[in-house]
């Protein structure tokens, strides 16, 4: 079997504080309640020589870039069977979750394409926004796949590891 390595990147800053509410399937959900969220990426490699080096670089700009754009808004998955948007004008967004009636400034709100505002969705989709953004370095032919971690306090968090094919 071949050798197999990894490199992590996950440092202080690549974090965001954000507000949320998790949904549970009965339809109750959590208050809403806010959150500081840690962001580290680990990339597979099969080839760790010099000709191969992946560059550091571009991956922590992309975290720091994704983890600005969440930081500080109030997070809504605009999936879930529970959330209805009442209205989006005039620098006013009102929703519904689950039969909740909340009116914010639109400014404060970013709606992300999934199901749930929960560490496992998160990971899932700050992985298919860093894979997108770092296309030219994942495509390379020794990269064997990427994985990133979302964590909401020390220990308690969500990995998702997607497998790479060479462009």
């Amino acid at each position: 079997m071949p050798d197999r390595y990894r490199i992590e990147i996950a440092r202080e800053l690549f974090k965001f504080s954000c507000a949320h509410m998790t949904v549970f399937p009965d339809g109750s959900k959590e208050r809403l309640h806010g959150h500081n969220y840690y962001v580290g990426t680990a990339i597979e490699l099969a080839d760790i020589s010099f000709a191969e080096m992946v560059p550091f670089a571009p991956i922590k700009t992309a975290l720091l870039e994704l983890c600005q754009n969440w930081k500080e808004h109030l997070l809504l998955a605009e999936r879930n069977p529970h959330f209805e948007i009442v209205r989006d004008r005039q620098g006013e967004f009102e929703f519904r979750l689950c039969g909740e009636r909340y009116v914010v400034p639109r400014s404060d709100v970013i709606l992300l394409p999934i199901d749930n505002v929960a560490v496992e969705p998160l990971a899932l989709h700050l992985c298919d926004l860093l894979v997108e953004r770092l296309d030219d370095v994942v495509r390379a032919a020794h990269l064997k796949g990427i994985e990133v971690r979302v964590s909401e306090n020390p220990g308690q968090g969500a990995v998702c590891y997607r497998e790479l094919t060479a462009g």
